[in-house]
Order: C-alpha cells, then sequence, then structure tokens
C-alpha cells in the first residue's frame, strides 16, 4: 500500500467532484437542514459499502463484461434520477425555514441515496477498475480492499457532511419562496441532466 496517499488523494476528489450524490446532499440541506440531510448521506456511504462488495463479487465481472447486464443498470439508474429531477422539479416552493420535521424522513432519504448509489453502474467500474491499481499482490487482498472501501467511505461521509453543512449555511441566499423555487428547478434539472448523461454512458 505505497500508493495509499495517491489513493486518498483521487478518492478525495472524486468524492468532492458533483454527481447525483452531490446534487441530491445540497438539495436536502437546503430544503430540510444539515440533520434532514443526513438521511442520504449515510445511505450514499453505504451503498458505497454495497457497490464495493459487489464489484468484488462475480455480480461485478458480470456488469463489466455483460453490455445486456450494463445497459439493463444503466438505464434504471438513468430512470430514477429523472424521476427524482421531476420529483423535485415539481416539488412546492416551501420557504426553507419552514422546513418539515426531520425524524420523520430519514429512513426515506436513506432509501434515495442508497438508490442512487445502487443504480450507478459507474460506481461499480470504478471500484473494478481503479481499486486493483492500489492493491499489492504480495500483500493481503482482503485487508487492502477492506481499508480502501473504508477509507473512501469515510471520505463520502465527511465530505457530503461538508457540503450540507455549507449548503444549510448559504440558505439565507434563498430564503424567500422565489429562491426557493429556483433551488427546485436548478436541483431538478441537474438530476435530470445527469440522468440523461447516464443514458448515454459508455463503458
Amino acid at each position: 500500500m505505497d500508493l495509499y496517499w495517491l489513493f486518498l488523494i483521487m478518492a478525495t476528489l472524486t468524492v468532492l467532484s458533483p454527481g447525483p450524490g452531490v446534487v441530491m446532499t445540497l438539495s436536502n440541506a437546503l430544503r430540510f437542514g444539515f440533520m434532514g440531510s443526513l438521511g442520504g448521506i449515510v445511505g450514499i456511504a453505504f451503498g458505497t459499502l454495497l457497490v464495493a462488495g459487489i464489484s468484488a463479487s462475480s455480480v461485478g465481472v458480470i456488469l463489466a463484461t455483460s453490455a445486456v447486464a450494463f445497459t439493463a443498470m444503466k438505464l434504471l439508474g438513468a430512470a430514477y434520477l429523472f424521476y427524482l429531477g421531476i420529483r423535485l422539479w415539481r416539488s412546492p416552493s416551501l420557504a426553507f425555514a419552514e422546513r418539515p420535521t426531520q425524524s420523520l424522513g430519514f429512513r426515506r432519504r436513506f432509501l434515495e441515496g442508497l438508490t442512487i448509489q445502487l443504480t450507478n453502474p459507474k460506481a461499480v467500474f470504478f471500484f473494478l477498475s481503479v481499486f486493483p491499481q492500489f492493491i499489492s499482490p504480495q500483500g493481503n487482498f482482503t485487508a487492502q480492499f477492506t481499508l480502501l472501501v473504508l477509507t473512501y467511505s469515510t471520505l463520502v461521509l465527511v465530505i457530503h457532511c461538508l457540503y450540507a453543512f455549507f449548503g444549510q449555511q448559504a440558505k439565507g441566499w434563498f430564503g424567500s419562496p422565489t429562491g426557493a423555487r429556483v433551488v427546485n428547478r436548478i436541483g431538478g434539472a441537474t438530476f435530470m441532466c445527469f440522468g440523461a448523461a447516464l443514458a448515454s454512458a459508455k463503458r
């Protein structure tokens, strides 16, 4: 694991880069506050652990080699992103000061974050193509793979919490009903753009 520091940098940049998960975290933080975004963040991080396990199994190999499996997973993920985008676009323009009770939404946010991660075949290919580059053939595969996965999942938790925190701080900029509507439209359109990009992606 001599290149662990390089993996740490690359994984940090990957998690920091905008994607459906980041859009969800920011949207939830702006609409429901920091605590209201935690369900989705935990769901995304847990989804990362599951995707890592999938990528280390025969399922990951099938997705990497089967055009049919890849296409099915890709279209499923794209459809879900479109669904989230349309739902957010059509959401009522709530003022952020009037957030609903947070405790009722944790499970729902968790499932949304988990689904986003599990329906994204690119996550599987990231673990399949990138992780092997940082695993030494002379070392213990399980120990090295576990370290890398836990590192990546921890980065997801930390970075998305930072996104949520700063997103909540910025809610004052969008405190009016008009600002809330703008967030809904931008977030919804972004989800749909990611869905379109995923649907047209090639291996």
